[in-house]
């Protein structure tokens, strides 16, 4: 090293950048020359045996060091704290090991190694919201807009939602004041997720932040069979700017690996997981957990045998891609349910669950969308609203309820999605103005499997769907169903699927040894129109029909659709019940048709411009002012 002679220094010797010569009094110091750049091999670490913890501190605390390196194994015992900005620890690949570290605290994710923690000042300010602000907005409604400057730092946090958890806040962000816009109103660089009404508080807590300090390429090893005190992980970032974090490669860590919170502009990528110490302890096992962040980037990394790879927790507008994690049952990619919002996933592969944390936290996410994933599992149960899927593919294994796709009907979009097990559609919230539409995808139900849940009231449009394994599924949503040129296929021997759906719409598609058996509480509508084939049999021997109340109303139209029974499966069997059939340019190949008079007695049928192709009409009401079906149709066989 090259080093020069102060003969005023009366610097503490660090052993490496200020040397105090043996017999020196109070003053006089050989002082390092560097450009910024320090190898911490000129501190006498050439291995793992003395930890490396003075030296790590005394060149981040020196403000004429921006950049650390390391060229060989390290090893360290102190949990650092670090306030310091403008600075990258680069661990050279190189081995990272803590034998004998000193305790952590109780419940602390942020014990890590390397902790950079921004300050989190006394000024604060308390905002009532006088008029709704709406999603989407980045003007924020403050008492005098003076006490912000602009390109200051602010943690914003808003109450807990009235009437719900304690933890539900739809705002919790480390933002920048980018404009003064009049006396009492300022814009951040965020815009917010969700509507707010007026009479919601805002505190606003000034922040001098942590401002590009990253951490790099190192393969680090956590304590062997660790609990959360003894164990140990690299990295951990509050109140925090553009700080990256890359090539770690981490083996047996207790909590994450890089963990988050009150953090803006990152890129985490190229790290890797293996093997932590646990993954059912709460918030134990990720490689990267984000609390409260905006704007961050996991990209390429990888875990096995984990518990999360990616947790998005009130954190908005962040992107993973090119990720993958396999021994994946504990779910390598999820959100929290604190109100995240406008998250993309791109490429990639692993268990995948969304916003199902618990009722405190709200249990809501919106805006979240996924493309080229491949799965064994995906839910996303509760409140997520407008959810996109594309090209998901799940393939499911061994674990149970593997191989299902699970949605909120909010607005939920699926397109070229195909699952091993079922589509399952629930509803938690009613939040969007989109429909639920599931088109160009294929699931497999299984016998009984509920398609849509009794709590779906808002409609869902099923496009050239493909649903196999049908034995009697039910669809017992209340709101309206559109299946539009779908193929439903189930056997023979199959009982038929059940609809509590107020209307059923069947546009086009096959339907092939399945049924539709309306069972619905209140009056329904069967529309079969636009070319739609029922085809084959099932259990119940007939391909329409109806169950439950006898007192409700169900109105059927048959429009141009082709209806091929096989043997003495009825097309349409009414036995019971009040019915408005109206039957006009329908095909009916082999089988009957069932229409009993007391199916009649308070409704009405017309039967008129149809096709019977060998068809028994095994029971027909006499005709009157009300039934008309003997003229108008062609008769054939």
């Amino acid at each position: 090293m090259l080093v020069t002679w102060d003969e005023t220094s009366a610097a503490a010797d660090n052993g490496g950048t200020v040397l105090a010569p043996r017999g020196a009094g109070r003053k006089g110091r050989w002082l390092r020359l560097h450009d910024g750049v320090v190898d911490l091999r000129s501190f006498g670490l050439f291995g793992p045996d003395t930890p490396a913890d003075a030296a790590l501190d005394a060149l981040v605390h020196d403000p004429s060091v921006h950049r650390v390196e390391a060229h060989t194994d390290l090893n360290f015992t102190k949990r650092h704290t670090f306030d310091r900005s403008g600075i990258a620890l680069d661990f050279g690949g190189h081995r990272v090991t803590t034998t004998g570290i000193e305790p952590n605290t109780d419940d602390n994710p942020f014990g890590a190694v390397l902790y950079f923690r921004g300050r989190r000042t006394a000024t604060t300010v308390t905002a009532e919201l006088s008029a709704p602000m709406p999603d989407l907005a980045d003007v924020f409604e403050v008492p005098d807009a003076s006490a912000f400057a602009v390109g200051e730092w602010w943690a914003v946090e808003i109450d807990a939602k009235p009437g719900g958890g304690q933890y539900e806040k739809e705002v919790q962000r480390l933002v920048q004041v980018t404009e003064r816009v009049d006396g009492t109103h300022i814009r951040v660089n965020y815009k917010i997720g969700w509507d707010l009404a007026a009479g919601r508080t805002f505190r606003w807590t000034k922040v001098e932040p942590v401002i590009s300090s990253h951490v790099r390429n190192m393969v680090f090893e956590g304590v062997p069979d660790a609990d959360q005190l003894s164990g140990s992980h690299p990295v951990a970032y509050e109140y925090a700017v553009s700080c990256d974090v890359s090539g770690i490669d981490a083996t047996g860590t207790f909590w994450p690996v890089v963990m988050r919170r009150w953090c803006t502009y990152f890129h985490t990528y190229q790290c890797r997981l293996k093997n932590p110490s646990s993954v059912t302890w709460g918030g134990a096992g990720y490689l990267t957990q984000q609390i409260y962040c905006l704007y961050g980037h996991v990209e390429d990394c990888h875990t096995a045998n984990a518990r999360h790879l990616n947790d998005w927790t009130a954190s908005a507008y962040g992107y993973v891609t090119n990720c993958h994690g396999d021994g994946d049952d504990q779910g390598p990619f999820v959100t929290h349910g604190q109100f995240e919002h406008d998250l993309v996933y791109t490429g990639n592969s692993g268990l995948m669950t969304f916003a199902n944390s618990g009722a405190a936290w709200g249990g809501a996410a919106k805006r979240v969308s996924v493309t080229r994933h491949v799965c064994s599992w995906f839910v996303a149960r509760v409140a997520v609203t407008d959810l996109t899927l594309e090209d998901m593919r799940v393939i499911g294994n061994a674990q149970e309820g593997s191989g299902m796709i699970w949605i909120n009907a909010d607005g939920a979009q699926l397109r070229g999605c195909t699952a091993s097990g079922p589509l399952v559609i629930t509803q938690a919230s009613r939040r969007s103005t989109r429909p639920t539409v599931v088109a160009d995808s294929a699931f497999t139900q299984g016998k009984g499997a509920e398609v849509t849940a009794a709590d779906v009231n808002a409609a869902v449009h099923l496009e050239r769907v493909a649903l196999d394994g049908l034995d009697g599924a039910s669809f017992k949503g209340t709101g309206p169903l559109v299946l539009d040129d779908c193929a439903f296929t189930g056997k023979p021997e199959a009982a038929p699927s059940t609809f509590a759906h107020s209307s059923v719409t069947v546009r086009g598609g096959r339907h092939q040894d399945t049924g539709l058996v309306l069972n619905g509480a209140k009056d329904q509508e069967l529309l079969v129109d636009s070319g739609a084939v029922l085809r084959g049999t099932n259990a119940a021997g007939a391909l329409l029909s109806r169950a439950g109340d006898e007192d409700r109303t169900v109105r059927w139209r048959l429009g141009a659709c082709t209806s091929e029974a096989a043997g003495d499966t009825a097309h349409i069997r009414l036995t019971e019940g009040a019915n408005e059939y109206l039957a006009q340019g329908a095909v009916l190949r082999g089988g009957g048709i069932d229409l009993a008079a007391a199916a009649f007695a308070k409704g009405w049928l017309l039967h008129s411009g149809c096709v019977e192709d060998g068809t028994r009409r095994t029971r027909l009401p006499a005709e009157g002012d009300r039934v008309r079906h003997e003229t108008g149709n062609l008769l054939l066989g």
